[in-house]
């Protein structure tokens, strides 16, 4: 079992900049590949981005690239999305999740933290 817990979430206006960060706790974080979630009022789950367990490999959303970058530090048992150039159809809860394989797809991950908000204003 590996917790997580999301932070850094808030309201920006178009064009700004979030960090979001999801701490880890539990088994050996290192173990996991993570991934970053959103999911906007009354749509599915989006897969954002995804980082392999050492860090060396990253994926995606086509809607993201460019402007979106996940790291993770497992010395600190953390992984970050930094986001930048934010729109307000961005707006969304974003989670981070976890998993040994991991993946672009939500049922691809055991372990969800609770979420974070974001909104960005127009």
């Amino acid at each position: 079992q590996v917790q997580l817990v999301e932070s850094g979430g808030g309201l920006v206006q178009a064009g700004g900049s979030l960090r979001l960060s999801c701490a880890a706790s539990g088994q050996t974080f290192s173990k996991y590949a993570m991934g970053w979630f959103r999911q906007a009022p009354g749509k599915e789950h989006e897969f954002v981005a995804a980082i392999n367990w050492s860090g060396d490999s990253t994926e995606y959303a086509d809607s993201v690239k460019g402007r979106f970058t996940i790291s993770r530090d497992n010395a600190k048992n953390t992984v970050n999305l930094q986001m930048n150039s934010l729109k307000p159809e961005e707006t969304a809860v974003y989670y981070c999740a976890a998993d040994t394989e991991g993946g672009t797809e939500r049922y691809e991950y055991d372990f969800w933290g609770q979420g974070t908000q974001v909104t960005v204003s127009s």
